[in-house]
């Protein structure tokens, strides 16, 4: 499949915002197995290879595992405040842990470990997510390999099918809606 007519837009976007360390940071909406959901700002990875997945890093011991057993649909929004654009990027997760027998899925999951930062990879060997908080020294553990992820490191991959883009400078706003329709994206401009 090629290359959605949405990613040079956003590329331009995270280029024209790479000033700000926080326009990787996007808001994920799950939903529980309970039916609620479920919110959080997690760090663009950049995208697999030359396609249009959009890639993560997940802890399995987390609750998002959980989330995208009951539930694969999610969805992204992002805000670029320096060009005050609006990205709203639904799709189908997949989480790649260790377990997963694609070899090329595997040496993506180990590349994403390599390439994160020593903090963000020894906050993988902390205590278990979301459970009581720990003792303190659970949170200085010895840094873990730079070069093979720890087992309870995931990749987080988004499969797009649908892309809402919103140019909220002009009078009026600029608004196009992206839609994969059998392997082809279908665009439509709309009302804001």
């Amino acid at each position: 499949m090629s290359l959605a007519p949405w990613r040079s837009i956003l590329a331009r976007a995270l280029h024209r915002n790479r000033s700000l360390p926080y326009a990787r940071y996007v808001q994920l909406a799950t939903v529980r197995p309970n039916g609620k959901p479920a919110n959080r700002t997690i760090v663009f990875r950049g995208f697999l290879n030359d396609m249009n997945q959009l890639k993560f890093v997940s802890d399995n011991r987390s609750e998002k595992p959980k989330q995208i057993e009951y539930c694969p649909w999610a969805e992204v929004c992002w805000y670029f405040p320096n060009t005050h654009e609006q990205f709203r990027i639904a799709g189908k997760l997949s989480l790649i842990d260790r377990t997963n027998p694609d070899e090329s899925l595997q040496k993506a999951r180990k590349l994403i470990w390599q390439e994160l930062s020593e903090s963000a990879r020894t906050q993988f060997a902390w205590a278990h997510p979301g459970q009581p908080r720990a003792a303190s020294e659970t949170f200085s553990p010895p840094a873990p390999s730079q070069s093979d992820p720890l087992e309870q490191f995931c990749l987080l991959l988004l499969d797009p099918v649908e892309v809402d883009h919103l140019e909220l400078r002009g009078e009026p706003q600029n608004r196009h809606q992206y839609h994969l329709e059998e392997d082809t994206w279908k665009i439509e401009e709309v009302n804001p």
